[in-house]
């Protein structure tokens, strides 16, 4: 009987060591050898031994299944239900799928739901579920275009990243001129004899290469084509205004804005530099800086014409001061084959690589008089005063013309010949007190009035710049100055126009 009683618990003993070590095994065999990864809601987390993995051995142990929750590598707690994680996934898309719905809206984060078989469920799921919430964040599915280390532009798939490109060239070359270099570049073909007046695109490149990758972006970052072009233009899509505020003016807006006052009214063509800046009234600031350029390389082949050089010869027996046309100028013609880098449309080096002329310019010759005489004039005007500014213009005033222009205030009162002639008036001549009037023999005559006294006489020679007369207050004068006319031929003219000032 204690023999049988013996045997009987050293029996139970050993079923019990059994019992254990399966459970111990099955436990091993649940962490460390099931790595069959499933994907849960839109490819955001991994599930390593999932749960149907599990549900599938027999489970006569007694075990239970929780989930280690990973965020990017690092356990943030653990879970008992995966439909907690799911529905928590659900909720966040839902609030974006709306206004996004052509996105295609997943978790940005790598989450990972590593499960466990223990014999308690020992978790803390709302707590988990909570940091959950706080660190997912919602992106979208996109294709990026990255320049270098310049800028990253998301849009929504590979045929809008590509239209950006294209559109965004299109800016500087024709559809035609961008089709036929495609078309060459792919046939590797060189670039054919051009006629007169074609041009052909060489080559056209960004400053900046481009690259195409597969990626992910909050969704209020993915861009439509059309605002990704204005962002590579500009480099921003928004324009930040400035608010004038009491003692603000140009200089100091555009200083406080890394600008300079060019930079700022070129941003505001609505302002000048005379403007007044009202209190409140916004300015923009932004200063806009291309994240990449087109350049475009073109040959041209012109027709053009060449300009005709003027040549002077001296005729001793011309006055000096006469001028004819001895022979008159014609422009020639010659084909021109142009290399042109253009940068935004813009011409920076344009380098010429032939040039044929087909026809010769033929110079115009004017003759020049050389001959001199001491009552002749040399058809330039000289300043009829020592100094002094002109106080009066040639134009209406007072309800009437005023024929000339008046000098005030000189150095000294001397008045000058503006030119060599002969004296052909002097004296009183009514509202123009003492006056003299010279004939430069060119058809010019000159006249000057208000004099207080008059040094010359009536057929005398006088030189360019000799002193005539003082100048006073004679006639209908309001103060000391000196009234200057002009004619030519007869006609009154504007001495401003012949005065060299």
């Amino acid at each position: 009987m204690n023999l049988f009683k013996s045997l009987r618990a050293s029996n139970l003993k050993n079923t019990r060591q059994n019992n254990i070590k399966e459970k111990y095994n099955w436990l091993h065999y649940s962490i460390h050898k099931l790595k069959v990864a499933t994907s849960l809601v839109a490819c955001t987390a991994v599930l390593v031994a999932g749960p149907t993995a599990l549900a599938n051995e027999p489970n006569n142990s007694g075990l239970n299944t929780i989930y280690h929750v990973y965020v990017d590598g690092e356990r943030i707690g653990s879970i008992g239900d995966t439909r907690d994680y799911e529905n928590l996934v659900n909720e966040k898309i839902d609030q974006f799928s709306e206004k996004y719905e052509s996105l295609n809206l997943v978790i940005g984060q790598e989450v990972e739901l590593i499960p466990e078989r223990v014999f308690r469920i020992r978790t803390k799921t709302d707590e988990t579920i909570e940091k959950l919430d706080e660190l997912l964040t919602v992106k979208a599915e996109a294709v990026a275009i990255t320049f270098g280390d310049k800028e990253t532009l998301f849009l929504e798939e590979e045929e809008s990243a590509k239209q950006v490109l294209r559109k965004f060239k299109l800016q500087y070359v024709s559809e035609d001129e961008l089709a036929s270099f495609e078309l060459r570049e792919d046939e590797e073909a060189p670039v054919e004899e051009l006629e007169v007046g074609e041009t052909e695109v060489k080559d056209i490149t960004l400053s900046i290469e481009a690259e195409y990758d597969n990626g992910l972006a909050y969704p209020n970052e993915i861009l439509s084509v059309e605002q990704a072009i204005k962002m590579l233009n500009l480099g921003t899509l928004t324009e930040e205004k400035y608010t004038v505020a009491p003692g603000d003016v140009l200089g100091s807006i555009a200083s406080d804005h890394d600008l300079n006052t060019e930079e700022l009214l070129k941003l505001n063509p609505e302002i000048t530099q005379d403007s007044l800046l009202q209190i409140g009234q916004k300015v923009n600031v932004t200063a806009y800086k291309p994240i990449v350029t087109v350049q475009v390389e073109k040959f041209s082949k012109e027709e053009e014409e060449i300009t005709f050089q003027t040549e002077t010869k001296e005729d001793s027996s011309m006055w000096k001061g006469d001028t004819k046309i001895a022979q008159e100028g014609k422009p020639g013609k010659r084909i021109v084959s142009y290399e042109i880098t253009q940068q935004n449309g813009q011409t920076i080096k344009q380098t010429v690589v032939n040039e044929e002329v087909i026809e010769e310019a033929v110079n115009r010759v004017v003759v020049k008089g050389t001959k001199q005489s001491t009552s002749r004039g040399t058809g330039s005007l000289g300043w009829p005063a020592v100094g002094g500014y002109i106080s009066s213009y040639q134009g209406n005033r007072w309800g009437r013309f005023h024929k000339g222009i008046d000098i005030a205030r000189p150095s000294n009162y001397n008045i000058l010949a503006a030119d060599n002639g002969t004296v052909i008036s002097a004296g009183w001549q009514g509202g123009y007190g003492n006056t003299i009037r010279i004939n430069h023999n060119n058809g010019i005559e000159t006249l000057y009035a208000h004099l207080e006294s008059i040094d010359v006489r009536v057929g005398q020679t006088v030189a360019k710049g000799q002193k005539i007369g003082i100048m006073g207050t004679t006639g209908n004068s309001t103060g000391i100055h000196l009234h200057f006319e002009v004619y030519r031929n007869g006609q009154l003219q504007n001495p401003m126009d012949y005065l060299n000032r």
